[in-house]
């Protein structure tokens, strides 16, 4: 069975960004993970940074050997609020179990070249260095990593290009395995969910998926008794659509018989005068339901492919448009033993403070953004205090917010505003 671990850890320029990790518990050769886990902090405190951080170590070790070219940079971007820092490299690490090993896995990059890159695997009890990179000097273990010095020899790796991903690109099995948990952990945003409601709409096309859809539609309570997709008439474009778009339409429908989605339409119960149920109307899941429906349509995919397959899925602001008992739903999914059998775990992170009062989180689950006066973040969390500090029944929610834990925003000056009569006069009073 799989199971999916992520630990991660980002420097930026030299500032720690971020910094997670989670508690192994080992019993009799198995792994005990926690299966949810939250970030809050104020605005502008590193929470989104933190899972943009995981999305671009994703993108860049799947692609950073097929979709670049000498010379060209490297999307990173340094800590620019420190001038010591602002030109050194960026530093990013996972720790993750896929598929019953476990590996760590690295590196650090500028602008312009990879400045190091390192490979690590657990097998046993014994961690195993496969490969270490100091700039363009490889230090690689001959029997566990061979393809990798021909690699080297051949001089395939470009200064801009990972080596992990160059080895997966000549079928170097453990750089694949890696490659695949990458591919395997879901990043998404909670604010646009247009980045894959698609891959719901394309899901509900499987009559097993779409149940299973419908099941958490009518479980949420949003009155859809049904959904269906209405397919786009080719020959009937929009006159407004621009014509380079209609183009791609045309050629691909008539080249491979491709079918477009406009819309799907979610079927609800229509009463009479007396309440008596008399049939059914059809809404456009854009143009009549609420934005709060579409951002949960939207995640039921993610959310159910994480679950059925055990990955890991990240979810910057999972609560924005959605009702607190509704986000702890979709939590309780993934802390289910019976609903998540493959160990799938989500990481999000939220300004919804009914959270911590919910039952749902230990301490180890919670964490928190801070900065410093300086600019810089740090990530910590609530099981980092001392049990003298905090109890494990204490009101969690409540001391979050009065500043016990730290993450919260200092407002003094909306007072000082106040108390100095500095906010503009009512232009009615004489």
């Amino acid at each position: 069975m799989k199971q999916y671990l992520v630990l991660v850890k980002a420097e930026l320029s030299g500032k720690w960004l971020t910094e997670f990790q989670y508690a192994l518990v080992y019993l009799f050769c198995h792994l005990r993970i926690l299966k949810s886990s939250v970030i809050y902090g104020a605005n502008a405190s590193g929470k989104s940074k933190f899972l943009e951080a995981l999305m671009f170590m994703k993108h860049f070790v799947i692609t950073s050997s097929k979709e670049s070219q000498k010379g060209d940079l490297i999307d990173v971007e340094p800590f620019k609020l420190d001038l010591e820092t602002e030109q050194e490299g960026s530093e990013f690490e996972a720790i993750f179990l896929y598929r019953e090993d476990i590996y760590r896995y690295g590196f650090e990059a500028n602008r312009q070249e990879i400045i190091s890159e390192w490979l690590y695997h657990k097998p046993k009890t014994k961690e195993v260095e496969l490969f270490y990179r100091d700039y363009q000097k490889f230090e690689i273990h001959s029997r566990n990593f061979t393809k990798g010095s021909t690699l080297v020899k051949a001089d395939l790796i470009r200064n801009n290009a990972l080596f992990l991903s160059v080895a997966a690109q000549f079928n170097e099995k453990i750089s694949e395995m890696v490659i695949e948990f990458f591919k395997s952990l879901k990043t998404i945003s909670g604010l646009h969910e247009e980045g894959y409601q698609g891959y719901t709409m394309s899901s509900t096309q499987e009559p097993r998926h779409k149940e299973k859809i419908l099941e958490l539609l009518k479980a949420a309570d949003l009155g859809i008794q049904d959904i269906t997709l209405e397919l786009l008439d080719v020959t009937k474009l929009p006159k407004d659509m621009p014509k380079e778009l209609k183009e791609i339409i045309e050629k691909r429908s008539m080249e491979d018989n491709t079918e477009f989605i406009s819309d799907v339409l979610t079927l609800h119960k229509k009463y009479n005068s007396d309440r008596e149920h008399i049939g059914h109307v059809n809404f456009s899941l854009e143009e009549d339901e609420s934005s709060g429906t579409r951002k949960f349509f939207a995640l039921t995919g993610p959310v159910l492919d994480s679950l059925e397959n055990g990955h890991t899925l990240v979810v910057d602001e999972l609560d924005s448009k959605l009702h607190p008992n509704l986000v702890c739903k979709i939590i309780s999914l993934f802390n289910s033993k019976d609903l998540n059998p493959k160990n799938a775990q989500l990481i999000f992170n939220t300004h919804d403070t009914n959270l911590l009062s919910s039952g749902l989180f230990r301490r180890d689950q919670v964490w928190f953004t801070e900065k410093d006066k300086y600019g810089a973040a740090k990530l910590y969390s609530l099981a980092d205090f001392k049990s003298g500090e905090v109890r494990k029944n204490e009101a969690y929610e409540e001391n979050y917010i009065r500043g016990k834990y730290g993450a919260i925003p200092y407002l003094g000056f909306f007072d000082s505003l106040i108390n100095k009569e500095m906010l503009l006069p009512d232009e009615n009073e004489e």
